[in-house]
C-alpha cells in the first residue's frame, strides 16, 4: 500500500506549532524547518521515503502515478506536486526525478531533489516571481541537496524535470532524459516540450541515426546532464510554452516514453480522460507501460490546461493504493 507523503492544506496553528509535526514555528515562517510542511495556503504532496513501489498523488489541478515496474527491485523515480493561489491566479507545479541507477542511493537522490525543488518552486510562485528564474533557482537548490548526500567519488545522482503551469503558459526546466509533453485536446497537435540530454539525442540531432535506431542503440539512455555531487555546476534547460487551446501537460520519466515516445500516441492514450480525471489517466499510462514490459521505473504526471479556478481551499492530497503486480525473476 502506498503511504501518503508530506502535505499541507493551509491549516495553520495560531499557537505557533507546525500542524503536521508539532515543531515550533515562527509567525512569518513559510515552511516548517523540521518537516518541510508549508504553513500558508497551498498544497504540497510528495512520495515518502518508504512505500515507494507504487504511489498515486492527486491535488485536483494535477495528479501523478509512479510505479517500480516489473524488473527493478526498488523505485528510483520520485515525483512531487504542488498547487497554489499565486498573485496571477492558480499555479500547478510538477517535479519528476529519475535516480541514476549506476550511482549509489539513486532512490534517495531522486526523492531529495524532487522534494527540495517543489518547495522552492511553490514559494516562488506564491510570491509571483518569474517562473523561468524560479525554475533555475529550484535546480540549484536540488543540486545542493544532492551534493550534501555524497561526494564526487560517492555521488547519488538523478535526472530532473519540472513544469510550472499558470493561467497562460507552461515553464519547463530539465536535465537528463525525463520528458514533458503537450497533449492537445484540439487545435495544433501534441508536441514534446523538452529535449533529452543523451547520446541518443545527440546522434539524432547530428543526423547519424534516426530516432528509432538511436533508441534501440546501446547509447539510448546514456545521459549527458544530471544532478549530483559529481557535477560542479548544473546546466539546466528552460523553455516556455503557451498552449494554443485546451489540453494536458504530461511530465514523465523514461519508463513511460520508452514504450511510446511520440506525443500524438501518448495523447491518444491519455485523452479525453485526462482533461477531467488526470489521476485515472495517469494510472492508465502507467498500466500501459507495465503491459508493454515494465522494464524501468515509471512515472506519469498530468495537469489539464487551462487550470481550473483556485478555490482558496486546495483539495486534500490523496493517494490511491492499488495492488502491486509481482516482479518477474531477475
Amino acid at each position: 500500500m502506498a503511504d501518503q507523503g508530506p502535505e499541507a492544506t493551509g491549516d495553520f496553528d495560531a499557537a505557533g506549532a507546525c500542524p503536521s509535526c508539532g515543531a515550533p514555528v515562527g509567525a512569518e515562517d513559510s515552511f516548517c524547518e523540521s518537516c518541510g510542511t508549508e504553513l500558508i495556503p497551498g498544497t504540497v504532496s510528495a512520495q515518502p521515503p518508504s512505500g515507494r513501489d507504487h504511489a498515486e498523488l492527486n491535488l485536483g489541478l494535477l495528479a501523478g502515478v509512479t510505479d517500480r515496474g516489473l524488473r527493478h527491485v526498488r523505485n528510483e523515480d520520485a515525483m512531487a506536486l504542488a498547487t497554489a493561489d499565486a498573485p496571477g491566479g492558480p499555479v500547478a507545479i510538477a517535479v519528476v526525478c529519475d535516480g541514476v541507477s549506476t550511482s549509489p542511493r539513486a532512490d534517495d537522490a531522486s526523492l531529495a531533489a524532487a522534494q527540495v525543488s517543489v518547495q522552492a518552486l511553490l514559494a516562488s510562485a506564491r510570491r509571483g516571481e518569474d517562473p523561468a528564474e524560479a525554475s533555475l533557482a529550484a535546480v540549484r537548490a536540488a543540486h545542493q541537496a544532492l551534493a550534501g548526500l555524497g561526494s564526487p567519488g560517492d555521488a547519488p545522482s538523478a535526472t530532473y524535470i519540472s513544469a510550472v503551469i499558470d493561467t497562460g503558459a507552461v515553464t519547463v526546466c530539465w536535465l537528463g532524459d525525463s520528458r514533458a509533453y503537450w497533449l492537445s485536446a484540439d487545435g495544433p497537435g501534441p508536441a514534446r516540450l523538452s529535449t533529452d540530454d543523451s547520446l541518443a539525442e545527440e546522434l539524432v540531432a547530428r543526423g547519424v541515426l534516426g530516432e528509432a535506431e538511436a533508441l534501440a542503440s546501446p547509447q539510448a539512455h546514456v545521459i549527458t546532464r544530471w544532478l549530483g555531487a559529481d557535477v560542479a555546476e548544473p546546466r539546466p534547460h528552460v523553455a516556455r510554452f503557451e498552449p494554443p487551446g485546451p489540453g494536458v501537460v504530461l511530465v514523465c520519466s523514461d519508463g513511460l516514453w520508452n514504450y511510446e515516445p511520440e506525443a500524438a500516441a501518448l495523447a491518444a492514450l491519455a485523452l479525453p480522460v485526462a482533461l477531467t480525471d488526470p489521476l485515472a489517466a495517469a494510472a492508465e499510462l502507467v498500466k500501459f507501460a507495465l503491459g508493454a514490459g515494465g522494464m524501468d521505473n515509471i512515472t506519469a504526471v498530468l495537469a489539464p490546461f487551462p487550470l481550473a479556478p483556485f478555490s482558496g481551499q486546495p483539495p486534500h492530497p490523496t493517494t490511491r493504493p492499488t495492488p502491486r503486480i509481482p516482479a518477474l525473476p531477475r
